[in-house]
């Protein structure tokens, strides 16, 4: 049984086998089960012939733990299954809406220190709300898709007395370790959902890498926050892990400081330690560096907060929505979740395979990777690759 995906895990995702028609299924080991040639918890065989998890999705929580019982019991009696290899893997999700928190207080703490020298590091409401912002869905793909390198305005250089921006390429383009969750259907329209029942509404995680163009995004973010800095690519793991498989490593979330408002408590914050990293494999390099390592279980906000917070003003939530937490940081620098702050803005070249990095090049590819407990999450991986031709 390959290592972290045995009968505990049984992660779902989509794929394609010999031209046929794109599928859902689940992996176990080094193959994949297609889920339409089951009978599972009384889903229609049309459900699992689809190309992405939505359909299913939108099923419910009841009908969410009937399949997995029913597909824990098949594997247990043993199934065919078709080698991992041999399959294409697909984009497990198709967002109808994307939301990118800003949940680590390390991170955010690293990045007011580094922009704010001279003032607090955090902003006054980041104690009191899940910060956010609302992403491009349709810029969402799967692990192992190249990611192209941004064009858009950059700040002025600080030699420039003219004070005017650039355009061109991005040349600060950095990663962002993040880890996500997806939903099914939601209450109606103008109906938040409660902390205590985020449960109910959250399938189960992925990692994601919300790449950012970090002068892009300097130049453009103020008044309104990220825009063409962040809608280029966001990458999301393969397979996306149920939330019972993560039950083993829940864990209580940090102290907070003032108690939020009520409804952002609640008994069951979904709050877990996946151990976390990140390796960068340099352009032209055959060997990798992990740069990163880091845990899940310090994030200030947690996932049931963060949906209570983004459904409070009564916005709907659909099935495959992806909410993802924000770059994961720790407190060592060996621990942070982005190379803006391994580097501390450029300023500290880090050592990788063949020389040194302050932001990616082109050719690097970035990989993220988590473990929780038994059970180890789909990676998430892109390459970098030229920026078109300028307009």
């Amino acid at each position: 049984m390959s290592d972290g995906f045995g009968i505990d895990h049984l992660p779902y995702g989509v794929f394609r086998w010999e031209g046929e028609r794109a599928r859902i299924g689940a992996r176990i080991g080094d193959g994949v089960v297609d889920l339409s040639a089951l009978e599972l918890g009384g889903v229609p065989q049309e459900v699992w012939v689809a190309n992405s998890l939505n359909p299913f999705l939108a099923l419910g929580r009841e009908r969410w733990s009937a399949v997995r019982r029913d597909l824990q019991a098949a594997c247990e009696r043993g199934v065919h299954t078709m080698p991992i290899g041999e399959v294409e893997l697909l984009c497990p999700l198709d967002p109808p809406d994307y939301v990118d928190f800003y949940s680590s207080i390390e991170h955010a703490t690293n990045l007011g220190r580094m922009f704010r020298p001279d003032g607090e590091a955090l902003l006054p409401n980041w104690r009191h709300l899940p910060v956010g912002y609302h992403g491009r869905s349709a810029s969402v793909v799967a692990s192992g898709t190249p990611v192209r390198r941004p064009l858009g305005q950059r700040p002025p250089a600080p030699s420039d007395e003219s004070g005017a921006p650039s355009f061109g390429p991005s040349l600060r383009l950095d990663f962002e370790l993040e880890l996500g969750f997806v939903t099914g259907n939601g209450p109606p329209l103008g109906t938040p959902i409660a902390a205590d029942a985020a449960r109910e509404h959250i399938f189960g995680v992925t990692l994601v890498n919300d790449w950012s163009a970090r002068d892009l995004q300097r130049w453009e973010y103020q008044p309104l926050g990220p825009f063409n800095a962040k809608s280029f690519a966001t990458t999301v793991g393969a397979w996306v892990t149920p939330l019972e498989a993560l039950a083993p490593v829940a864990v209580a979330p940090p102290a907070q400081d003032p108690e939020p408002f009520a409804y952002l408590r609640t008994d069951d914050p979904l709050a877990f330690d996946i151990a976390l990293e990140v390796a960068l494999v340099p352009a032209g390099a055959t060997a990798e560096t992990v740069i990163s390592r880091t845990s899940s279980r310090a994030l200030y906000w947690t996932m049931a907060q963060q949906l209570a917070h983004a459904t409070i003003g009564g916005a709907r939530v659909r099935a495959g929505d992806l909410f993802a937490s924000g770059t994961i940081s720790g407190t060592e620098p060996g621990s942070f979740g982005s190379l803006i702050e391994l580097t501390w803005g450029g300023r500290d070249p880090i050592a990788v395979e063949g020389g040194e990095r302050t932001f990616l090049q082109d050719g690097d590819e970035v990989v993220l990777r988590g473990r929780a407990g038994t059970v180890t999450l789909a990676e998430a991986r892109g390459r970098i690759e030229p920026s078109p031709d300028v307009p």
